[in-house]
């Protein structure tokens, strides 16, 4: 059995202060939630703020984003190993909104998987489609597009390390969300996808997360479903009752 994984994405959201105070929330509130990773991505600014409120607690800490690089003249940018030091254990690469707004590209995010390996980090590699892909029946092939390409280079020891967040892009923000079935059923085709990359026993172990408009609301069912190990949660991780609320629905597994 897969353990379930909770990851909550911050986005542009809280400042320093405001994430410790959030971060000792979650921390009293998921106590005693054994049987469930809970993950939380902060802005950059407070990840060393909030790395030292986990410190005593199982709760881990993920940025939200990578450069490819150790070092070097990349204004702006933020490497693997400056995560590792200050705490994070995971990463998230290649959410849509990295595509959508900085032009992120399937190469780009191969890059950025490997360098979260070379630094120790778990990485939590994004996919999903549009709407307007959807509709006209490329759901799967852009999601195949994004495993393959992304995924390029890499043996089973590594592939053995990736989580993957499938998140339909329609369904980000928008209050949408894709139905348990249909979510599950994507997550299967994924499994199958790395079933024939990987080989049937490691494509089992990949845990593979839902996110898109994820709610205590609707967390029940979808991670009632066999291929939904957990979700990566965006605008209901702002508040720690309805966060933990979510990593509760794990439970019922």
């Amino acid at each position: 059995m897969r353990r379930p994984i909770i990851a909550g994405n911050w986005k542009m959201n809280k400042t320093s202060s405001e994430g410790v105070e959030l971060t000792k929330a979650i921390v009293g509130l998921g106590k005693g939630l054994d049987g469930v990773d809970i993950v939380i991505a902060p802005p950059f600014t407070s990840l060393a703020a909030v790395c030292s409120t986990v410190k005593d607690s199982p709760i881990k800490v993920a940025g939200q984003n990578i450069f490819w690089e150790k070092s070097g003249a990349y204004t702006g940018e933020i490497s693997a190993d400056m995560l590792g030091e200050i705490g994070c254990s995971h990463v998230i690469i290649g959410h849509s909104e990295r595509r959508q707004f900085f032009g992120e590209t399937d190469e780009m995010v191969n890059k950025k998987i490997s360098a979260a390996f070379s630094a120790g980090l778990l990485p939590i590699v994004c996919v999903g489609e549009t709407l307007e892909q959807r509709e006209a029946g490329r759901a799967k092939d852009i999601i195949k597009g994004q495993i393959v390409n992304g995924f390029k280079g890499f043996d089973n020891s590594a592939a053995s390390k990736i989580i993957i967040a499938y998140e339909p892009i329609w369904a980000i923000g928008t209050g949408k969300t894709a139905t348990s079935d249909e979510a599950n059923e994507m997550h299967a085709y994924i499994r199958s996808l790395l079933t024939d990359l990987f080989g049937a026993a490691l494509a089992k172990k990949i845990n593979i997360l839902y996110g898109g408009s994820v709610k205590p609301s609707n967390s029940n069912e979808l991670l009632s479903k066999e291929d939904i190990d957990g979700v990566l949660v965006g605008g209901a991780s702002l508040d720690a009752d309805s966060f933990i609320s979510i990593a509760k629905s794990a439970l019922n597994r």
